[in-house]
């Protein structure tokens, strides 16, 4: 997904991209089709660990960089290109959806996203969830992207919900936060 579409030089073995923050405190959430292939993901990574912002990017942030077990970095969050337009825009707002529901769960109150301006205003933030842009924006693979905070509450999952047309929860069970 990044190697190929956003040329991003991280190691892959077998198809599968990786980098230094895949580690087991590392949290994946993944849309699965009827055959189990992963048609969108997204990786989950506390503030208290070693996270791509503080590491790789911290002039996004002005001021103090989140460290927190009530904030965690969501990163690699993609949908397969390849999916019918609709089928895409339902695996976007699942996904979403799921990340409500995983940082409810787990006493979370916001999730620090660095994405394309673009995606922050036209997908999370068009699907209902509130963020607030923390610093200035940069040119990264060609994109202008910007580090955010996004929120998490029941009030927005409720809004995210509404705004999707879903009605029932979309994580099938808990993820526990160790192994």
């Amino acid at each position: 997904l990044f190697v190929e579409r956003q040329c991003w030089d991280v190691p892959t073995y077998n198809g599968l991209e990786y980098d230094q923050f895949d580690t087991p405190a590392a949290k994946y959430l993944l849309w699965l089709d009827q055959q189990g292939i992963a048609r969108g993901v997204t990786r989950l990574i506390p503030t208290t660990q070693p996270y791509m912002v503080k590491v790789l990017w911290p002039d996004l942030i002005d001021g103090e960089l989140p460290e927190s077990p009530l904030t965690w970095e969501a990163t690699r969050f993609g949908c397969d290109r390849d999916l019918e337009p609709a089928v895409r825009r339902r695996v976007v707002a699942e996904m979403i959806c799921a990340c409500q529901e995983f940082g409810i769960a787990h006493g979370l109150r916001s999730y620090l996203g660095v994405m394309p301006l673009g995606i922050f205003r036209h997908v999370i933030a068009a699907a209902g969830c509130p963020l607030e842009i923390l610093g200035p924006v940069r040119r990264l693979s060609g994109h202008p992207t910007a580090a955010a905070s996004i929120q998490i509450s029941p009030e927005i999952l409720a809004s995210v919900r509404r705004r999707a047309g879903l009605n029932r929860p979309i994580l099938e069970s808990p993820i526990p936060l160790a192994a």
